[in-house]
């Protein structure tokens, strides 16, 4: 009986041990710094669905916009300059820097119209035309835009709500010298 138990004992504290272990290695998913973001998953224009989790092993700055919003217009050129300066860097560990665009817009035309005004020149551009309902605005708790999470080449969210110049400063911090 009593090896039994010893050996019971044993079992527990070697499977608590693992466990914990385990538990304390993976960031949980969240909206806080420190946390793997949540994963998006919506259609490009052209009808093409697009993963957030495919860009892992990037910089991602996960971009809240819509084509009616004057202040995310007026934000899109600094978010055009950080990515040409950014987008062929070296970050500790990440290689390259993406925008995955996510549109609140509630109908294609305007959006497209706008990706090609402001030159948004990259191809990772996602709407569900849901606008404020948005599955993805839902998700990231979002209530006013323009709106943003960086996060580091695991999918972890490493800033947020970086505009104008904290942006470009934020990426030259991370990049590799």
């Amino acid at each position: 009986m009593r090896a039994k138990a010893i050996a019971i004992a044993a079992l527990i504290t070697t499977f608590s041990f693992f466990s914990f272990t385990y538990l304390g290695d993976e960031p949980e998913v969240g909206l806080n710094i420190g946390n793997v973001a949540p994963e998006l998953k919506m259609q490009s224009p052209e009808g093409e669905e697009l993963a957030l989790s495919s860009y892992r092993g990037k910089l991602v700055l996960v971009d809240f916009w819509a084509s009616w919003c004057r202040p995310c217009r007026y934000e899109n050129p600094n978010v055009v300059n950080a990515y040409n300066e950014f987008k062929d860097a070296e970050f500790e560990n990440a290689n390259g820097f993406v925008v995955f665009n996510v549109s609140l817009d509630k109908q294609k035309e305007p959006w497209v119209t706008a990706i090609q005004q402001d030159g948004l020149v990259w191809d990772s551009h996602v709407s569900d035309f849901g606008g404020w309902r948005s599955k993805a605005a839902q998700t990231y708790q979002i209530n006013s835009i323009p709106n943003n999470y960086l996060l580091d080449g695991d999918g972890v969210i490493i800033a947020k709500s970086l505009r104008g110049e904290a942006l470009k400063s934020t990426l030259a911090k991370l990049q590799k010298q």
